[in-house]
């Protein structure tokens, strides 16, 4: 029922409500003891320091003008060409995912991709798709670009060598097929020329003062990712640096900053943690270990597409989050070899392209999208959604299955 109310959000009630409801239900039903459910919220710790320092940075930049600057400049390279634009922004989009991680395209680029398409006067939802959909297209190049390849892997990491030789060509197989699928379904929006060509105005030291600190966040998240320290503090770290940096520039009080921030997504995460001990408690997930483990035995290369299939549909029905902690458990106890938990993984980050409450990324930048005065509804999604996921998904999976173990 919790999991039905985030992907239908019946009566426009917040996701974070039902997932929260869904916990506290465990614990009222005698399902999950309460010092557990408590235990599971407390795993996404590392998850909350990340998402509020990303928010902050979204928040100041916001504030300061740096994302009207970007998307100026954006206009103003697209050179009257709508589907300039629309590879600008797919560019844009993927390096910040790469970078700073899908979930900071869904809160940091969808403002200013927003910003742009009023820039240049042309239907903002054709680029604003690009945010969603490469937030998980592009999930997969590096450890960083999605906190979720940190929960599946755990402590069993590999190099970054050994990384980039495994995920590479999977990335650039899912990033093309992505846009491919993209600009075809875009087609006729994408053959109006751009009629607007706005003057780009000096961006102010509040916005250099935020652009410095979001430099500063993907360089200090590409150190953690390298040395194996968790993401969120060092997120946390410099999105609270930037914004008290921002603040005492502008001379402005916090709590305009502290009010707009979307800080129901807290409560949604840590619902979704207490949902997954919930399911661990069941003990369904010991059959998932012995058959996985039976599989990847026998034929490995099959065992990691068809986990990857199972892992990429779960997702989009339990969210990536929880699917990710599940895929976790799971490919850990039955002691796969890398290439299966490889095709998991491909699964978790890339299957929830299908559905709007599919992953993280994806709730956040639905959230932004509110805020802008947008919105797209879970059909409106799923139908672009069949069109880009499977391909996506299926040449991702045929290329980790070419690849030489």
């Amino acid at each position: 029922m919790a999991t039905l109310g985030v992907i239908i959000r019946p009566l426009r009630i917040p996701e974070y409500v039902w997932a929260v409801l869904g916990a506290a239900a465990l614990v009222a039903f005698g399902l999950l003891p309460w010092r557990d459910a408590l235990a599971a919220a407390g795993k996404g710790t590392d998850v909350y320091l990340f998402l509020i320092g990303m928010m902050l940075l979204a928040e100041v930049a916001r504030l300061e003008g740096l994302f009207d600057w970007l998307a100026t400049h954006a206009v103003r390279q697209a050179r009257g060409s709508s589907k300039r634009l629309f590879l600008i922004v797919y560019g844009v989009g993927t390096l910040v995912t790469i970078l700073l991680s899908n979930d900071a395209t869904a809160v940091v680029l969808t403002p200013a991709v927003y910003a742009a398409a009023t820039a240049a006067r042309v239907a903002p939802l054709p680029y604003l798709f690009v945010c969603a959909f490469i937030a998980n297209a592009a999930s997969f190049v590096l450890p960083i670009s999605n906190p979720a390849n940190l929960v599946i892997f755990g402590d069993r990491m590999p190099p970054l060598g050994q990384w980039l030789y495994q995920f590479t060509l999977p990335s650039l197989a899912a990033i093309v097929v992505t846009y491919a699928a993209l600009r075809f379904t875009q087609r006729r929006a994408l053959a109006t020329p751009i009629h607007a060509s706005p003057p780009q105005r000096p961006l102010s030291l509040g916005g250099k003062c935020a652009a410095a600190g979001i430099l500063a966040t993907a360089l200090a998240l590409l150190a953690a990712s390298a040395y194996d320290v968790p993401l969120g503090l060092p997120t946390f770290g410099c999105g609270v640096l930037a914004t008290l940096a921002v603040l005492a520039i502008s001379r402005q009080s916090p709590l305009r900053v502290l009010r707009d921030i979307a800080w129901g997504v807290l409560p949604l995460v840590a619902g979704l943690f207490v949902l997954v001990q919930g399911v661990e408690q069941t003990g369904a997930l010991r059959v998932l270990v012995t058959m996985l483990h039976d599989a990847a035995a026998t034929a490995p290369r099959e065992a990691s597409a068809v986990a990857g299939v199972i892992a990429a549909l779960a997702s989009n029905l339990l969210n990536n989050l929880p699917t990710g902690l599940i895929a976790a458990t799971v490919g850990q106890a039955a002691d796969v070899p890398l290439q299966v938990t490889a095709g998991l993984l491909i699964g978790v980050d890339l299957g929830p392209n299908l559905s709007v409450t599919g992953s993280l990324a994806t709730i956040l930048w639905l959230i932004a999208l509110r805020r802008e005065g947008e919105a797209v509804t879970g059909w409106q999604f799923l139908k672009l959604g069949l069109v880009v996921m499977p391909p996506s998904l299926i040449a991702a999976l045929l290329a980790l299955t070419l690849l030489p173990q």
